[in-house]
């Protein structure tokens, strides 16, 4: 997981805009009217038998139900099968967090759902604003993001998570269960949720990780040890491909406790 500086502050600014934007949204006609337009325009002209199904196919992948599958399997392939615990544990913070924190949101903003009769499935329960459909993509995409940002597979992890954010989006608006304000606050909450636990991940609980047994059994000490070598080659060769002074691959550290400060410990108690 990487270390974003100003995390806590930049955290409290961003869901103080999205809570602004909801509450303006619900509460006041500046945006209302507009949001409600949008959302009859899709409904009106764009709606078709066999797009419903699509739409509807697409909202259930990103569900309560489905997201707490897809997270439970990811996450226990990331620990069980991969062994790797330090990315199961932060793939699951930055999910559950991102994800979960839109109930915080639609408590503050008590902004009821468009009405009943745009709806192709009516909505019960919950709030309007934000979404926490596309709050669990968003989520999603970015831990997938945080696993793969030095791979090759980065810039694909990009298109195709934006396209999976724009998709279950709209296919919340196409089916009446939000407003477009919905969705966008959900991008916004979301993403400062999970500024919020990168904070608290290289702060707090990264040094604190090799104290879960079920870590230590599963392979941490040697997750951070190659942590560690990756980030010693990286200084090494630097950017410019070139040695300065390679750490060679017998010199791994294969200790237990100690290396969980290793290179994340330089951030700790940063804001």
């Amino acid at each position: 997981m990487p270390y974003v500086r100003h995390w806590l502050r930049n955290s409290i600014l961003l869901f103080a805009v999205a809570i602004t934007l909801g509450l303006v949204a619900a509460h006041t006609r500046l945006i209302q009217p507009h949001d409600l337009k949008l959302d009859r325009t899709i409904q009106t002209h764009l709606r078709a038998p066999w797009l419903n199904h699509v739409m509807e196919g697409i909202s259930a992948l990103a569900s309560p139900v489905a997201g707490v599958v897809i997270l439970a399997l990811w996450s226990g392939w990331l620990l069980f099968v991969r062994k790797r615990p330090m990315r199961a544990a932060a793939t699951f913070l930055v999910v559950a967090v991102g994800w979960n924190s839109t109930q915080v949101a639609k408590a503050i903003v008590a902004r009821p759902r468009p009405p009943r009769q745009f709806m192709l499935d009516p909505e019960i329960g919950s709030n309007s604003f934000p979404s926490g459909h596309t709050a669990f993509t968003v989520a999603a995409v970015v831990a997938a993001y945080f696993l793969l940002r030095e791979t090759r597979h980065r810039r694909t992890v990009v298109v195709c998570g934006v396209l999976a954010v724009l998709l279950v989006a709209f296919s919340r608006m196409y089916v009446g269960a939000h407003y477009p304000t919905d969705t966008l606050g959900s991008v916004l909450i979301a993403g400062s949720a999970i500024l919020f636990v990168t904070g608290v991940w290289h702060a707090w609980l990264l040094p604190r990780l090799h104290k879960v047994p079920l870590m230590e059994r599963y392979g941490l000490s040697r997750e951070l040890a190659e942590e560690e070598y990756d980030a010693a080659q990286e200084h090494a060769y630097g950017h410019d491909g070139h040695a300065h002074g390679a750490v060679p691959r017998s010199r791994r550290r294969a200790g237990g406790p100690p290396a969980a400060g290793g290179r994340h410990r330089r951030h700790a108690g940063r804001r």
